[in-house]
């Protein structure tokens, strides 16, 4: 049965929830859903995408501190579709669609993912409130893996009856790998296709630690001469990164890329792909590496143990510290069969857990039993 159904998010700038709704949204309106996202705040990124797919984007422009103008605005919106479901994404959405549908005649049934392990409700008593107020006015919450699932109900904050586990999902044939697409990828890049590559995705904030991997450069060169690194996406460090790496003397054997529309088309030219992270939810860039068919390091941290199981599809380290980090890549950038064999695992593991037709379904379910409360 469709659904009228509103997605909100804070912004649709690129990152791995935004990416998760932008796919979501487009998958349930393929399937006959009637969708539309607002963005709490004034954004772009992927909000041409959505539009080319003909799903609606309403930009409530959120102001600093409590914004009654924006609950009004998100209110009316809500009204005027006849929206029969609200799916916020994380803590402010959430609290902002809870004080919009109060007292509606024909309030729709609130329900929430949670994509993090909500550091920041520690460090914000008010957001901490705010949100606390909105769960006993949400039907359900979708956790995106154990960890956060553990950190909400487990700490006494999302009652249990309400929760559930939904695994984050992507469109796996388009990180599909190829002899033609790692090859074309590489030109891309500007790197030779005899080099060795690591690969790392995400925004460049300091909890993803994109600095350990350029730290370990010079001693990872000292064993693999062909070897360079490439940093995909931007962020404030952004600029940071780029003088370590020249500090450094590493010259073009750090690539830092910026922004880019065509992530699916890079990855195939990785080897192995690196998440030195020091915190994460359940990553979408980890699920792609897995769909491309890369060997994959990552930290030991959030969801990434969901994803990666150490030793069979990849290797995991403990966050933070460069000895394991680098005995780890030093590894697999010497052992190109066991890459392969990595690899091959993670991707079989992505197509039946973490695709976006399985979770276009748990959502389905999930929106059912949330409606029937």
């Amino acid at each position: 049965m469709s659904l009228r159904l509103m997605h909100i998010v804070d912004s649709l700038e690129f990152g791995g929830l935004e990416r998760v709704v932008t796919d979501l949204a487009i998958e349930q309106k393929r399937r006959g859903d009637t969708v539309c996202v607002f963005s709490l705040l004034q954004t772009e990124g992927l909000k041409p995408e959505l539009e080319a797919a003909g799903i609606e984007v309403i930009i409530g422009g959120k102001r600093d501190g409590v914004d009654l103008a924006l609950i009004r605005h998100l209110r009316r919106a809500i009204a005027e579709r006849r929206i029969e479901l609200v799916h916020a994404h994380n803590f402010v959405p959430n609290y902002h669609a809870a004080a919009a549908t109060w007292g509606q005649w024909r309030r729709p049934t609130l329900v929430c993912s949670l994509h993090d392990m909500g550091l920041r409700l520690d460090r914000e008593p008010r957001l901490r409130r705010f949100f606390t107020w909105s769960i006993g006015r949400t039907a359900g919450f979708a956790m995106v893996g154990a960890q956060v699932h553990d950190r909400y109900v487990g700490g006494g904050m999302v009652p249990e009856a309400k929760a559930t586990t939904v695994l984050n999902g992507i469109p796996v044939d388009r990180f599909r790998w190829t002899p033609e697409r790692r090859h074309d990828a590489r030109a891309r890049l500007g790197v030779p296709q005899d080099a060795l590559l690591i690969g790392a995705v995400g925004r460049q904030v300091g909890l993803k630690n994109h600095a350990l991997l350029i730290e370990l450069m010079p001693a990872l060169l000292a064993r693999h001469p062909s070897l360079r690194l490439a940093l995909v996406g931007s962020g404030p460090l952004e600029d940071t990164l780029r003088a370590q790496a020249q500090a450094a003397g590493l010259g073009d054997r750090v690539l830092l890329t910026g922004q880019r529309r065509d992530v699916s088309d890079l990855t195939p030219g990785f080897d192995i792909f690196a998440m030195p992270s020091l915190t994460e939810g359940l990553s979408i860039a980890l699920l792609e590496a897995c769909a491309t068919r890369l060997a994959i390091v990552a930290t030991a941290v959030g969801g990434n143990p969901e994803i990666v199981h150490d030793g069979q599809s990849g290797l995991l380290v403990p966050p933070g510290e460069g000895p394991p980090l680098l005995h780890a890549l030093d590894t697999l950038l010497s052992d190109a069969p066991r890459r392969a064999r990595l690899g091959q695992v993670a991707c079989d593991w992505v197509h039946e857990h973490g695709s976006l037709d399985t979770l276009f379904n748990a959502f389905h379910q999930f929106y059912e039993g949330a409606r029937s409360r």
